[in-house]
């Protein structure tokens, strides 16, 4: 498929598994305040049941029609152990364009997630589940097979961009992607901060909190 709305292109290159798993262990919050806390997406929550790792892997996407699920269902052939298959559909939830069936299947595959800007359906089954689902919202009408649909283009989740190839992260406190070429310095960089924060920790449970830096932010505000 070559032409406009019908593009296939190959996935990208997995990102370094190493980078991947120190990503599971960092909460989404310490990748994002070093990200300069302007990105990531809004609207979207997480469906299935949370554990303590963070969801990350490489994004093979998707662009398709809201409830149409065509090009989705052959995205799974592009998909490899340790992907998360991101669904732009539009934000739409007149159909879902997911459910039990296709998500435990994404699970069979080896997908470490699945994201939908769009609705999903059978949330009772995928609450059970630990395979991690984020979507919009849920609507019992099904989807759609019509088409047509994009394969491994950029696509837009809850305002944010994904491109093909992005490393995407995700816990109860929403969803982040970004380059993997920038997986190294953020992964230091979050550590770092989340030092400096158990350290804060370590003082609060000890009867101390210094708030003392509020003086120099206050000094510098614009009134």
């Amino acid at each position: 498929m070559t032409q406009f709305g019908a593009r296939r292109h190959p996935s990208s290159p997995q990102a370094d598994a190493r980078h991947i798993e120190a990503l599971r262990q960092i909460p989404l919050p310490l990748l994002s305040d070093n990200l300069h806390r302007g990105t990531g997406s809004v609207g979207l929550q997480q469906y299935s049941k949370p554990t303590k790792f963070t969801m990350a892997g490489t994004a093979v996407t998707v662009r398709c029609r809201g409830g149409d699920n065509l090009t989705t269902l052959r995205a799974f052939d592009d998909c490899r152990p340790g992907d998360v298959l991101v669904i732009d559909a539009a934000g739409d939830l007149t159909n879902a364009v997911l459910g039990g069936i296709m998500s435990a299947g994404g699970a069979m595959l080896g997908l470490v997630g699945i994201v939908v800007d769009g609705a999903i359906r059978d949330v009772g089954e995928i609450r059970e589940r630990e395979f991690p689902v984020y979507a919009r919202g849920a609507n019992h009408r099904g989807p759609y097979k019509n088409g047509p649909g994009e394969i491994n283009v950029p696509v837009c989740i809850g305002g944010m961009v994904v491109n093909p190839g992005d490393i995407i992260v995700g816990d109860q406190d929403g969803l982040l992607a970004f380059p993997a070429s920038e997986a190294a310095a953020l992964i230091d960089k979050a550590l770092a901060q989340q030092k400096k924060e158990e350290a804060q920790m370590a003082e609060i449970r000890a009867g101390r909190w210094d708030r003392s830096f509020l003086d120099a932010l206050e000094a510098k505000a614009i009134n």
